[in-house]
C-alpha cells in the first residue's frame, strides 16, 4: 500500500450485514499491510474537538512554571504534563521536539488493579481543560472499542473479546505541543521513528504533512486524514498478541521545512491500553506452520512498563 485507506465506522456499527462485513474485510487488510486506516463516523463530534483544541493550546500557553507543577515525578508521564525534550525514541538519545499532557481513565477500576492507575492531575488554571478531556477521551474509547469488536472477528475471534479487557484499561489521551523550532535541530526530529506500545492508536490532528509512515516497500509515506477522520494505527501490543499478523507500522513526525519553524503542530493522539493483567500471550490461530510463535508470553502492564524504560520515562 502507498496510500492510507479511508473507512467509515457507521458501516459497522449501524450497517447492514454486508456494510459490516466490508468493514471487517477492509480494516483488517489495511492492519495486515500497512498498519494504518482514516475513520469518519466516529463518536468525536467537529465542536467537541474545536473545544479541546482551544483548551490544550490555552494549556501550552501558561508559562513553563506554571505547567511544570503538573510534572509528577515518579509516575514515567502517564499523568498530567511532561516537559519538552524529555521522551526519545527506543534506541535514540535525543530527545523529541515536544510537551505534552497526558489524561488517563475515568470509569471506577477493581482494587487489584487500581496500583497502576495514577489519579488524574487536575490544572487548576483551566476548569474546561479537565472536562472537555474528560469527554473526549470517553468518545474516542467508544470509538477505539468498537473497532476492536470489528478486529476480532476479523481474527476469527468472537465480537466482544476484547471488551473485558479495554472496557477499565489503562488508556491514555495524549494532547501534544510541537514548538516552533528556534535553532536547526542536531539529529532530532518532533517524533522519532518508532512504533506505539498499545493495541491500537485514535489519532486526531494528522490533517496536514508532518506525519510519515514506514510502509513495506522501506517507502516513507505522508498519512494524512482527511476532515472529520481519525487516523489509526495498530500497536505493538496488538502486533505482538496476534504474532504480526496485524502490523505495527513504524511512523514519525518529520520537522517542517525551515520558512515554517516558526509555528507551533498539535496533535492527540488516544492510546488504547488493556487492564495491566492481560495476556499479550500470541493468539494460537495466529501460529502455523509457516509463521510460528515469534514472542515470549508477557502481561500487558510487565509489557508497559519495559517500554516505558526503552522511552527513557521511567528507570529501571
Amino acid at each position: 500500500m502507498n496510500t492510507i485507506p479511508s473507512l467509515n465506522l457507521q458501516d459497522f456499527v449501524s450497517g447492514n450485514t454486508q456494510q459490516r462485513q466490508q468493514f471487517i474485510i477492509d480494516l483488517g487488510q489495511a492492519f495486515e499491510e500497512i498498519g494504518f486506516v482514516a475513520i469518519s463516523g466516529h463518536y468525536l463530534s467537529a465542536s467537541l474537538t474545536d473545544e479541546l483544541y482551544a483548551q490544550i493550546k490555552a494549556f501550552f500557553n501558561l508559562p513553563d512554571a506554571v505547567k511544570k507543577q503538573y510534572e509528577i515525578e515518579g509516575l514515567g508521564g502517564q499523568r498530567g504534563y511532561t516537559s519538552f525534550g524529555k521522551e526519545h525514541a527506543k534506541g535514540k538519545k535525543e530527545g523529541d521536539l515536544k510537551e505534552f499532557w497526558h489524561f488517563g481513565q475515568y470509569a471506577e477500576v477493581p482494587n487489584a488493579l487500581k496500583p497502576y492507575y495514577p489519579p488524574n492531575v487536575i490544572v487548576e488554571e483551566l476548569s474546561a481543560f479537565n472536562t472537555v478531556g474528560e469527554t473526549v477521551f470517553k468518545a474516542l474509547e467508544q470509538t477505539a472499542i468498537a473497532l476492536l469488536q470489528a478486529i476480532s472477528l476479523h481474527l476469527g475471534l468472537t465480537e466482544h473479546y476484547f471488551d473485558d479487557f479495554v472496557a477499565t484499561g489503562n488508556s491514555i489521551l495524549r494532547p501534544i505541543h510541537y514548538p516552533p523550532i528556534k535553532t536547526a535541530p542536531k539529529n532530532a526530529e518532533r517524533a522519532a521513528a518508532h512504533g506505539d506500545i498499545n493495541l491500537i492508536t485514535l489519532l486526531m490532528g494528522a490533517h496536514g504533512r508532518g506525519l510519515q509512515v514506514l510502509n513495506r516497500k522501506g517507502e516513507w509515506i505522508d498519512a494524512i486524514a482527511g476532515e472529520n477522520e481519525l487516523m489509526v494505527n495498530v500497536g505493538d501490543m496488538l502486533s505482538r498478541h496476534t504474532n504480526n499478523v496485524l502490523k505495527s507500522t513504524i511512523h514519525k513526525v518529520v520537522n517542517p521545512p525551515k520558512e515554517m519553524w516558526g509555528t507551533s503542530r498539535y496533535s492527540i493522539p488516544f492510546f488504547m491500553h488493556p487492564v495491566a493483567t492481560m495476556p499479550l500471550d500470541v493468539l494460537p490461530n495466529c501460529i502455523s506452520k509457516s509463521q510460528p510463535k515469534q514472542f515470549e508470553d508477557i502481561a500487558a502492564g510487565d509489557f508497559l512498563c519495559e517500554r516505558l524504560i526503552d522511552l527513557g520515562l521511567l528507570k529501571s
